[in-house]
């Protein structure tokens, strides 16, 4: 197995690609002042909100959130993984990867998640080989077809076998891997040491992230369990929360997604997919979070929550809406399908058939009217108390939406059914209540204005080189501002990588969870011009020095108070308060 690519190439790289070429090749770009602009290739719009920066090396959409570097846009809209977009950007430079070999440089922080991720891959083949030859295989296949899942799509979706028994996942990938099957879950630790299998006969579905890659499993049972359905636990590379079964493959089937359908189960997913509705997804045994609602308008303009029609599915599909009510920006629809008694979307789609399937698609509730509907229903909408108890229902759910024209739209439909003009109940509902409350005052030592933190990072990222300025870093983490510590990394890796890019500072934070910041840090205007950056940022570090000193002064003071301050102590909180 090849070795990780250096960092250092990869720095190399992004400094010396041009990602208005590389996306102007795949979609044809607009010069836009000193940016250039398209309509976004990864969600269907009509006015271009996908915006490039070849100052920056970076590409954000306002509609729907994309963003990233040239490696990132090729991982997205080529569907390619890390090594093959670094690979694809070297070839057209003509530069060759090199990798780093067992012998060489120190082992990054990054790769213990690529040994988790290549043992997810190998847990996949052994399910999937199972199926195709395990003695007791004739039993999960008798199942699938019973379900009427044919070979292309069970090979689509990787769909394997956990043969029964405790020991066989253990076995076939030997004791080297019991560790790592652990930390995954896959493997339930022994008191006295080792693991057994926590997936045993049961039909097997690898649940992919957004770049095809296994980050967990869910099994169903082939025999009288009470746990029908069971995932792989949280790990360090699956968050339920965070994921969706069959989104990978929705794209991959559909180059431009243009609806998504949210269903509960695998089997619904995997039977609508092999009837021509390639287009469906599943949460996993959770409700539909915020997350991914956010994965879902990535992927496509219309998303449409399937439930059953019974209490149950009246209540999951209300979380639906309180969840999807932030997500409705302009250009965005959510609608809502209810099944008839005792159907699923696997039975219907059987006896309907896709025509049938996509007819009811057509005509499922748009938010607004299932919203309007169910707060209706509450209250009896032909006296003047139950019209009025009706527009306090919608007051904290409209609160949600955020502005635009969907919101007075929505607004309109209500004042429709409590007979009031929409501007006039936008004004009521919207405008009126409790006084906001004053802004909470930060401690006086951390200084007023703008955040020194996010002045410095914004600086950085638009000009690396300004890390060379910073004399010491010292003592800015004891002032306990909000991101100090990612902007002395940020710092500390500017000083170890001499030439580094802004594309390259993205990289370097690409699965780190605070590198959202930064995103969203290059997607604000530069509030300084070009000739006062240096100005600029030099006041920011004489601030955060001072900030810095403060902090300390605060512990020796302390520390002075308690009668604890040695010799040393003391002449530091002289110095301090001098300079003071």
């Amino acid at each position: 197995m090849a070795g990780l690519i250096p960092q250092a190439f990869i720095d190399e790289l992004l400094a010396r690609v041009d990602i208005v070429s590389v996306i102007d090749a795949r979609v044809p770009l607009k010069r836009a002042g000193h940016e250039h602009k398209a309509c976004c290739p990864f969600h269907s719009e009509k006015t271009p909100s996908f915006y490039v920066s070849p100052a920056k090396q970076f590409y954000h959409c306002f509609g729907c959130g994309a963003h990233g570097t040239a490696i990132g846009f090729l991982m997205e809209y080529e569907r390619l993984e890390f090594p093959d977009a670094v690979e694809e950007l070297a070839r057209d430079l003509g530069l060759e990867v090199p990798h780093e070999t067992s012998t060489g440089p120190a082992r990054t922080a990054v790769e213990p998640l690529d040994e988790l991720r290549g043992l997810l891959d190998k847990v996949s083949a052994y399910y999937q080989l199972q199926l195709r030859e395990h003695k007791q295989r004739d039993r999960a296949v008798d199942y699938l077809k019973q379900r009427g899942v044919d070979g292309p799509t069970a090979a689509r979706f990787g769909l394997g076998f956990a043969p029964p028994g405790w020991d066989g996942l253990r076995d076939a990938l030997g004791s080297g891997a019991v560790a790592g099957l652990v930390k995954l879950g896959l493997l339930i630790e022994r008191d006295q040491g080792g693991g057994y299998d926590r997936f045993r006969d049961r039909i097997m579905f690898p649940i992919r992230d957004r770049r095809g890659r296994v980050v967990g499993f869910g099994g169903r049972t082939l025999v009288d369990d009470p746990a029908k359905y069971m995932n792989s636990p949280e790990s360090p590379l699956f968050h339920k929360g965070r994921e969706l079964y069959g989104l990978y493959e929705a794209r991959a089937a559909v180059r431009k997604l243009e609806r998504l359908l949210v269903v509960e189960g695998y089997m619904d997913v995997v039977a609508l997919a092999q009837h021509g509705i390639p287009f469906a997804v599943a949460t996993l045994g959770t409700a539909t979070t915020a997350d991914h609602l956010d994965m879902l308008y990535r992927a496509a303009p219309e998303v449409v929550f399937c439930f059953d029609g019974d209490a149950a599915g009246r209540q999951a599909a209300w979380r639906a809406l309180d969840q999807a009510l932030p997500a409705q920006r302009d250009g965005r629809t959510a609608r809502f399908l209810f099944l008839p008694e005792g159907e699923d979307p696997d039975t219907l789609v059987r006896a309907e058939g896709e025509a049938g399937f996509r007819a009811r698609l057509d005509v499922a509730l748009p938010l607004s009217e299932y919203l309007v509907r169910e707060l209706a229903a509450q209250v009896d909408t032909g006296s003047v108390d139950g019209r009025a108890r009706l527009t306090e229902l919608a007051r904290p759910l409209l609160a949600k939406v955020p502005e635009g024209v969907f919101r007075e739209l929505l607004v309109e439909r209500l004042g429709e059914a409590v007979h009031m003009a929409g501007e006039k109940l936008s004004k009521l509902i919207l405008r009126t209540g409790s006084p906001p409350a004053a802004p909470r005052r930060r401690p006086a030592r951390q200084g007023g204005g703008p955040s020194p933190v996010r002045g410095a990072l914004g600086l950085l990222l638009r000009r690396p080189q300004l890390a060379e300025r910073v004399a010491s870093v010292s003592g800015w983490e004891a002032t306990e501002l909000p991101g100090i510590g990612l902007l002395v990394r940020m710092i500390e890796t500017l000083r170890a990588s001499p030439g580094i890019t802004t594309a390259g500072l993205l990289e370097r934070w690409r699965d780190d969870p605070e590198g959202r910041h930064l995103y969203r840090l290059l997607e604000r205007e530069d509030p300084v011009p070009d000739a006062g950056v240096e100005s600029e940022f030099d006041d920011t570090v004489l601030r955060l020095d001072a900030l810095a000193r403060e902090a300390r002064l605060e512990v020796l003071l302390g520390q002075a108070e308690s009668g604890t301050l040695d010799g040393t102590g003391k002449e530091e909180l002289r110095t301090l308060l001098g300079r003071r």
